[in-house]
């Protein structure tokens, strides 16, 4: 680790950070610097900036060299500092759960207007607060989708699922810390297997909405990832199988079963996995089928509404 220098001010300590972290070919290191430097001192950005003279203690600036050698080192950011921004809400992250992504937006922005598009179609006016909706999200992991989708339809029932523990208690205290915590109902399960074990008053068997972000990575690419995503982020969360689309599979299967007459499943897609997943769908039981690609042109997000 590198040593603390004689000047400890906030200017001098994020020069060293960035330094430490460009010549260690950490991506993105100016504002890793910036985000480990916020962290230590508590404070926000335009504090930082307009008194870069400001002296740091000796025992924080230590930790902030402390931080900066172990992100060097492949650790993500958001472990280090142990939250990640989504929607505008800041959300807790650990290694027991993926770190939530900005492309994973475009999956809420998709579900919320194919819930409004739905009810236009059916001659009704948009049910913009979520009455009467039921939600399921399947692998929740950090509960981000959502805590998101409870903040933009308060009236809706939400039902977040996932196979780890440790992700449902970050996800639980997501919810909590947001004032979510009443809004959602979390099940332990392996896609729908834990809803059966509810109490009848909690055990829906059918909903208006599914949305997921499922593993999709390849075991075979898992050698590509960087080391912040293969050293540090949940096996379980991340590979869908050794081609990484085996996962999509079941959950459509399983998807077509529990939706509604005209509801809807909302999927996020893995890099080039369109071409494998579309045809999943099955034309005997899905229609309107939609594809919403990402800020770069990758297409992301797979929707499609169960026949009635």
């Amino acid at each position: 680790m590198a040593e603390v220098s004689a000047d400890r001010s906030l200017r001098a300590l994020l020069k060293q950070g960035i330094g430490l972290l460009r010549d260690a070919n950490v991506s993105s290191y100016t504002l890793a610097a910036e985000l480990l430097l916020l962290h230590v001192v508590g404070c926000d950005r335009t504090w930082i900036y307009s008194h870069p003279e400001a002296e740091v203690s000796e025992s924080d600036a230590a930790a902030y060299l402390q931080l900066i050698a172990r992100r060097t080192k492949g650790e993500p950011t958001q472990h280090l500092t142990g939250k990640q921004e989504f929607w505008g809400l800041e959300f807790s992250v650990s290694p027991d759960v993926l770190i939530p992504r900005p492309e994973t937006e475009h999956l809420i922005e998709v579900a919320l207007d194919r819930l409004a598009v739905r009810e236009i179609r059916a001659g009704r006016p948009p049910r913009l607060t979520g009455e009467n909706i039921t939600i399921a999200d399947i692998g929740t992991g950090s509960g981000c989708i959502a805590i998101t989708l409870a903040k933009e339809l308060p009236g809706a029932t939400i039902y977040a699922a996932d196979i780890s523990p440790a992700a449902l208690r970050i996800a639980r205290q997501n919810a909590e810390r947001l004032g979510f915590a009443e809004r959602i109902h979390f099940v332990e399960s392996n896609l729908f297997s834990g809803f059966l074990s509810l109490p009848a008053r909690h055990s829906p068997f059918s909903f208006d909405l599914i949305v997921s972000n499922p593993p999709y990575v390849s075991r075979r690419d898992a050698s590509s990832l960087s080391i912040e995503v293969r050293g540090h982020e949940p096996e379980l969360a991340l590979y869908g199988g050794e081609e990484g689309y085996e996962f999509y599979a079941e959950l459509i299967s399983l998807a077509a079963k529990h939706l509604n007459p005209t509801g809807l499943l909302v999927l996020e897609l893995g890099y080039d996995s369109l071409s494998t997943v579309q045809p999943l769908l099955d034309p005997g039981k899905w229609t309107n089928i939609g594809v919403t690609n990402d800020l770069a042109g990758i297409p992301r997000v797979l929707s499609a509404e169960r026949l009635p």
